[in-house]
């Protein structure tokens, strides 16, 4: 799962240009010498990682995953689309994360074996490369340039869990949705003449953030009024981006004129 606070723009330089084809083929090799557990790292050490892997092809729907199950390895997507996203003990769902081409995900569960903390499944057909942990560790003992590859993972995991709990702490509503739109925009958004389509449902946006749906609703009623986006069934155009960065900007916990 790509954990971190930052936007990551690799996506753009051999994924997709803004829902364009991708430019090159995607391959196992490819993904992990971009994941920011390997990027950087020789190239025989690559090749030697990615010796380790196979590939899976899963239909849509099919859970890769589940919550609470052994963490065993590492994936890489090579086709399709795999969600990412936890439940809560009374049942609710928050989603965390889309992953597409070129993307990886279950590295802390690579590194530690613990039980998974979210559940993947995937919303298109999709292939994937995967890696397992025994393979990899012992890799890792023979590799000890990845021992820093590894430390920089886990502190990005660390800023990435302080920012969540900064936006929930510190951002009201407003800017966290604006600030939610912003990413994904910038991460799976499709470039159109009015805007930057993302396709995606209200209620998927509110499971993102942990909201209700009306809340939600609410807000981008309320900029859809104001020209800054539009709503289609299943889908959301960010038609000014600016606004909403100063939505960001400009909101504190004191702000909201609605009520969650």
């Amino acid at each position: 799962m790509r954990f971190c606070q930052e936007d990551d723009t690799r996506r753009t330089l051999f994924a997709r240009f803004r829902g364009r084809d991708p430019i090159v083929a995607l391959t196992a090799q490819t993904i992990l010498e971009r994941t920011r557990l390997f990027r950087g790292l020789p190239s025989a050490t690559i090749q030697r990682i990615s010796a380790l892997s196979f590939r899976r092809s899963y239909h849509h729907g099919a859970i890769v995953f589940s919550q609470a199950d052994p963490g065993d390895a590492l994936y890489g997507v090579i086709t399709g689309k795999i969600r990412i996203s936890a439940s809560s003990p009374d049942g609710r769902e928050m989603f965390l994360n889309i992953m597409e081409p070129g993307d990886t995900f279950g590295e802390i569960a690579l590194l530690d074996g613990r039980h998974r903390t979210a559940t993947a499944s995937a919303t298109a057909p999709s292939e994937l490369i995967i890696i397992t942990r025994d393979h990899f560790l012992d890799l890792l003992e023979r590799e000890p340039k990845l021992i820093s590859h590894v430390i920089q993972l886990l502190c990005q995991r660390i800023r990435w869990t302080s920012g969540l709990a900064e936006d929930s702490a510190l951002l009201s509503v407003p800017a966290r949705l604006a600030r939610r739109l912003l990413s994904l925009g910038n991460l799976h958004g499709h470039e159109i003449p009015n805007g930057v389509e993302l396709t995606i449902s209200q209620e998927e946006v509110a499971r993102f953030l942990g909201l209700s749906r009306q809340a939600v609703n609410q807000y981008l009623q309320d900029w859809k009024l104001r020209g800054w986006l539009t709503l289609g069934r299943g889908k959301i155009v960010i038609v000014d981006e600016h606004a909403l960065r100063d939505v960001v900007a400009a909101h504190s916990p004191l702000d909201d004129k609605f009520t969650p």
